[in-house]
């Protein structure tokens, strides 16, 4: 990653050389959330590790594939699994695919993640557009020499998610008959879950829902000019006066659950790009 230009153009030879699709929207999916990479028509599926410089998905559920055909009559780039920084990985390591997705043709991102929700009116089963995010991981994937190339050094943060998408997001919903919320998402760093007092501060100073991902990829998406739409599917109640412990089977059996009614949103919206 010391000449991050270097890695993207090896990466995106690898890519070309598999494919000629021409993808327009990049796609990460989240946990439980893989199921939708089934709709790809056309699908060219590439390991992780066989792209140079990518790394490797380490969590549960996560599968380790990269996809290109077309949803909904839409070119697409399709992460069938995403990084974390708790894994290990460098945020710059965690966000070279959307560097690699911009370097290939996306001019867009759809970013999916599960959260826990600190908002009583946003329950587990619910799916959320993200509208702003806090970032409180300690950390950037902006950290460093800057390439102008690449994206500004200073990029604006005014609209880190694109307010028409949200718009057309919601008119799908609509038209779908599907219940949509919205919030501001916090992202840390995990792996563990968040205390009581934590969840209590995080909702205090005005998130929602809370990841840990999906902030660095949106940032760098952001800098390189991408427009980027975020949907969370809330997998576990986060109130402090009232905590659980949260189970792993149980966050997928939430998120698998909610799995078609997201997929209906993601290929509803990409129908309109047709």
């Amino acid at each position: 990653m010391e000449n991050l230009k270097q890695c993207i153009d090896e990466a995106k030879k690898y890519i070309r050389s598999q494919s000629k699709v021409k993808p327009k929207f990049g796609v990460i999916l989240g946990t439980g959330m893989g199921k939708l990479a089934d709709s790809v028509t056309g699908a060219k599926v590439i390991p992780y590790d066989q792209i140079p410089h990518f790394p490797v998905s380490t969590v549960e559920s996560h599968h380790g594939n990269l996809l290109l055909g077309k949803l909904s009559g839409v070119p697409v780039m399709m992460m069938q699994g995403r990084f974390h920084r708790y894994e290990g990985y460098s945020l710059k390591q965690v966000t070279f695919p959307v560097r690699v997705m911009k370097a290939i043709g996306c001019h867009s991102l759809i970013v999916m993640n599960a959260v826990g929700s600190m908002n009583p009116l946003i329950p587990a089963g619910s799916i959320v557009t993200v509208t702003d995010f806090i970032n409180m991981m300690g950390d950037n994937p902006l950290i460093g020499p800057n390439d102008d190339a690449l994206g500004p050094r200073f990029p604006d943060m005014s609209e880190p998610y694109n307010r028409k998408y949200i718009e057309l997001m919601h008119d799908v919903a609509l038209q779908n008959k599907l219940r949509l919320e919205k919030g501001v998402m916090i992202a840390v760093t995990g792996p563990n879950l968040e205390t009581a007092a934590e969840y209590r501060f995080f909702r205090r100073i005005g998130a929602d829902i809370v990841t840990m991902s999906t902030v660095p990829e949106t940032i760098v998406a952001v800098h390189a000019g991408m427009k980027a739409l975020a949907l969370s599917t809330v997998t576990d109640n986060c109130l402090p006066d009232s905590l659980k412990p949260a189970k792993l089977e149980d966050i997928l059996a939430v998120a698998g659950a909610a799995e078609p009614r997201l997929s209906a949103l993601v290929k509803g919206f990409l129908k309109r790009f047709a």
